[in-house]
């Protein structure tokens, strides 16, 4: 009897530090892969952008008629980006609950670009995130 109960009790704890410690530890791989796919699917416009703005000389207008496409991605769900008038791009996904905002500068001609991203602990460095 005393056997069972700590074939029992090992296989709880098992289970328990299955959930608490491996699952959400597989979550974060998944989310951190799909903030990477998140920031990519934004090159397009990035380079647009960029265009727009080293050609003029300024941000202003530089993102009026972009688009991107939504993309339903198999393994982390529907992505979606937003181009704002002034250049900023703003993509999130909801399966993993991720958002970035990427804004376009320009110094001395050349566009250069800063990625803040929600959750921190899903985004890469270069995105606001932690390595």
């Amino acid at each position: 009897m005393r056997i069972a109960l700590l074939v029992i009790a090992g296989l709880a704890l098992v289970g328990f530090l299955v959930v608490a410690v491996v699952l959400p530890q597989m979550a974060g791989a998944e989310a951190r892969e799909a903030a990477q796919a998140l920031i990519a699917g934004a090159e397009p416009a990035k380079q647009q952008v960029s265009a727009s703005a080293e050609k003029s000389g300024n941000l202003s207008g530089v993102g009026k008629g972009i688009k991107l496409a939504s993309k339903n991605d198999p393994k982390h769900g529907e992505m979606k980006w937003l181009v704002s008038d002034d250049g900023d791009i703003r993509g999130w996904n909801e399966k993993n609950a991720l958002e970035v905002t990427i804004t376009p500068s320009l110094q001395s001609g050349k566009a250069s670009w800063r990625c803040k991203g929600y959750p921190i602990d899903a985004m890469p460095p270069s995105c606001g995130g932690r390595s």
